[in-house]
């Protein structure tokens, strides 16, 4: 039997308390996925950085076996797009580049270069959440040297 306005009991809609319940779970639930989705993204930054250098580490290989040497330190990750400063070893160089485009790290700043390298042959780097050297967590640099 369908209520009419003359036997309703006054009892539609939510009392303050069930509201304030609802919004306390919701509060827990929003507490909750904050928690377990900012680490995987800051994991997930540092994965792509990692990434990024392997496939920076390659175009600058294939670099060294068409060009015969590697791209000089003032040449930097562009000489993989642009070609080397060196008009005569710029005939070797292929019309699309090593690579299309230079990406940046996670962070928004371009990777770093250093030829020859502190930890190898050639040093592909990123320095980081906060761009300076050395740090910890996302401020910590990351290089082909860790792979």
């Amino acid at each position: 039997m369908t209520p009419t306005p003359e036997t309703r009991t006054g009892k539609d809609g939510f009392s303050l308390m069930e509201l304030m319940v609802v919004l306390v779970i919701l509060g827990i639930l929003a507490t909750v996925v904050v928690i377990n989705v900012l680490p995987s993204r800051d994991r997930a930054m540092t994965e792509k950085a990692r990434t990024d250098i392997r496939t920076l580490e390659q175009a600058v290989e294939l670099y060294q076996l068409e060009m015969l040497a590697y791209p000089s330190t003032g040449d930097g990750l562009d000489a993989l797009v642009d070609g080397p400063s060196d008009t005569g070893a710029a005939t070797r160089f292929p019309s699309g580049g090593f690579i299309r485009r230079l990406p940046n790290d996670p962070w928004g700043n371009p990777y770093q270069y250093l030829y020859p390298g502190e930890h190898g042959e050639f040093d592909i780097f990123t320095l980081g959440a906060d761009g300076r050297a050395g740090g910890e967590g996302q401020n910590a640099d990351i290089g082909n040297w860790e792979n």
